[in-house]
């Protein structure tokens, strides 16, 4: 059966662009169209969508209260469809994503686009991965303690740690926004390692993500400057369209070199890198996200002797990513993302970490 598209732009230029682009694929059905989110929510019982397209900036009931109002009553996928990379306020689609939206990409500016078949394969591709995906209402962000997790799973997977972690890594791709801004929004201000992060994202949106995920954090977010040795206490994302790697010197690398497992920046890519330089003591984390990206990279850490924690299914967004690692029985541990942040912070907790050099 095809995918139910809801579209929701208040521009009729780029809704005649983005109706011609979901009309062109046979595995798309556009069940309706309108220019306010009120004109959407009255369309939403008949209609039935199995997706929603929506703009940021619209009148009478913009994006964010569209996406709060549907997640209240009637829970469905969000795709934000946004011009705001070119109009410098990403942070604000962000906003969206807190607010229960999935996933987000770039707004067509022109009819040009229709001709594009990669934008519009790329387009499709997200509605696709969406259609399947489970959709979560707004959980407030809050502390778990080590005494809420299973004492007995962690003391043996303290036990069996061989070295106390001086790096972290983590991956993560479709639902990653929102499982990273709860994992950092956790971390103390003294976390005593650096921290490495590959998300997947759409060209543009890089800047006003890191802003956005600041708000929530006390550690200080950056985009790695080739050259400079990660600090403790301090998270790095790669330059957009980069992979993010170390030298031999544990100095950040930012490469064009062919994407991995489809992607550039890959998380396969930086975990192998980091586990050349810090071996045994390196931490990965990977998130909920679409594909096998991360999956080789952990296999990777684990056969060093480091540490590895996959998000388990129940709160994945997309169960794709950690499941390939699973499979390869490339995760030490499987939790929750509410419970990933205290089972890093339980590690750390009897001894100091050694600085990093």
């Amino acid at each position: 059966m095809p995918i139910r598209v809801l579209l929701v732009e208040d521009s009729q230029i780029a809704t005649v662009i983005l109706k011609r682009i979901l009309e062109s694929f046979p595995q798309i059905e556009l069940v309706g169209t309108a220019s306010t989110g009120v004109e959407a929510l009255a369309l939403m019982p008949g209609a039935q969508p199995d997706v929603i397209c929506t703009d940021l900036h619209m009148p009478q009931m913009d994006g964010l209260e569209f996406t709060k109002e549907v997640m209240f009553r009637y829970p469905c996928p969000i795709l934000v469809i946004s011009a705001s990379v070119q109009e410098e306020d990403t942070h604000q689609v962000f906003d969206l994503l807190e607010a229960g939206a999935v996933d987000i990409f770039p707004k067509p500016l022109s009819g040009l686009v229709v001709n594009d078949s990669e934008f519009n394969q790329a387009l499709i591709n997200k509605i696709q991965i969406l259609s399947g995906v489970r959709v979560f209402k707004k959980r407030q962000l809050g502390r778990t303690s080590s005494s809420n997790l299973d004492s007995r799973n962690l003391a043996e997977f303290k036990a069996s740690t061989y070295s106390r972690p001086k790096i972290v890594v983590v991956g993560a791709s479709t639902g990653g926004p929102q499982a990273l801004q709860e994992l950092f929004a956790m971390l103390p201000p003294d976390f005593p390692v650096p921290v490495i992060c590959v998300q997947h994202i759409c060209f543009g949106f890089l800047q006003g993500f890191i802003e956005w995920l600041t708000n929530s954090c006390q550690l200080p977010i950056q985009i790695a400057q080739a050259g400079e040795i990660p600090k403790a206490g301090h998270i790095y994302f790669p330059p957009e369209q980069q992979h993010l790697e170390l030298d031999h010197r544990g100095r950040f690398v930012c490469t064009d070199s062919p994407p991995v497992d489809g992607h550039r920046p890959s998380v396969t890519a930086t975990f192998q890198s980091v586990v050349q330089v810090y071996g045994r003591k390196t931490l990965g984390v990977l998130l909920t996200g679409m594909g096998r990206d991360g999956a080789a990279g952990m296999k990777t850490i684990m056969e060093a002797g480091g540490v590895t924690i996959a998000q388990d299914e129940a709160t994945s967004i997309v169960f794709g990513m950690p499941k390939e690692a699973i499979k390869l029985g490339a995760a030490s541990q499987v939790l929750p993302i509410q419970a990933i942040a205290p089972a890093l912070l339980y590690l750390f907790a009897t001894q100091p970490v050694s600085p990093v050099r």
